[in-house]
């Protein structure tokens, strides 16, 4: 790509793994992008010391990228874990400290969007009361991320790769988004459509954009079957990315997908695929 990139940020959780954390920003920018997204990255505490917090502004601000979106405190990303929010005892008191710590680092990074991964069913547990300490935890993250003008995203998931977590279909994020909203009379909740998992899902993902299009918040990508990038799966990206844009998304689209060398190469072989994917 002869221009940095403007339509995509790259997420360096899952691009980029075969590099330290503080070295994939420049390897980013040196690709031809100038936006970056991550999930928490210290999966075993939500309070990080400050000169990891500090080390990994300066990668950032010294790489020349853009910091768009932010996981909060998830509990072991990637791996067995999907979130802490409605996880009853240790690991919502987790998600409750790391919500200061995360909205400041986004703020001091002019990051607009924090992900907050909603968790599993915990057996034993009823659902309901799972179900209302989430919508607290995520009330409270929403006037928290309010501070920064950030935008608190809620995602769902497939049930192939996580059958315990609740939220696998599009109607049932946004039900929970409408609920922090009302609770908070913010409007600060949107939907996080990651059109991998709604894929997977075999969800009719024109349908939910349709539906969904005033509330979707942050679109995300990766082909299916295996997550790697467009056109190494089945998937109908750039269509669902096309009735995106008809419906008025605007916003970056997330390369959130497993990959080695050549990871952008199809939007370098087909330069048309960068106005449909995006």
């Amino acid at each position: 790509m002869s221009s940095a990139d403007r339509r995509h940020t790259v997420n360096i959780s899952i691009l980029f793994t075969d590099l330290p954390l503080l070295e994939r920003p420049a390897a980013v920018a040196a690709s031809g992008f100038r936006d970056i997204e991550l999930w928490w990255p210290w999966p075993d505490t939500p309070t990080p010391d400050r000169r990891e917090l500090d080390a990994l502004r300066t990668a950032i601000g010294a790489a020349g990228v853009r910091l768009t979106g932010l996981n909060f405190y998830s509990g072991r990303l990637p791996g067995p874990d999907r979130g802490a929010l409605s996880v009853p005892g240790t690991e919502s008191d987790r998600f409750r400290a790391n919500v200061d710590v995360a909205v400041d680092l986004a703020g001091s990074l002019g990051c607009g969007l924090l992900n907050a991964p909603y968790g599993n069913r915990v057996e034993g547990v009823d659902p309901a009361e799972q179900d209302a300490l989430a919508l607290e935890n995520l009330a409270y993250a929403a006037r928290a991320a309010h501070r920064v003008d950030a935008t608190l995203l809620v995602e769902a998931l497939n049930r192939v790769e996580s059958p315990r977590y609740p939220l696998h279909t599009a109607e049932s994020a946004v039900e929970v988004v409408n609920r922090v909203n009302s609770l908070t009379g913010l409007g600060n909740a949107r939907f996080l459509m990651d059109l991998y998992h709604l894929g997977v899902n075999g969800e009719d993902v024109p349908a939910a954009i349709d539906r969904y299009a005033a509330q979707i918040g942050h679109v995300q990508l990766a082909d299916a079957p295996g997550r790697g990038a467009p056109g190494t799966g089945s998937l109908p990206l750039g269509t669902w990315l096309d009735r995106l844009a008809v419906a008025g998304y605007d916003g970056l689209v997330s390369l959130e997908y497993k990959a080695g060398a050549g990871a952008f190469d199809w939007l370098r072989r087909a330069p048309h695929q960068r106005r449909t994917c995006a």
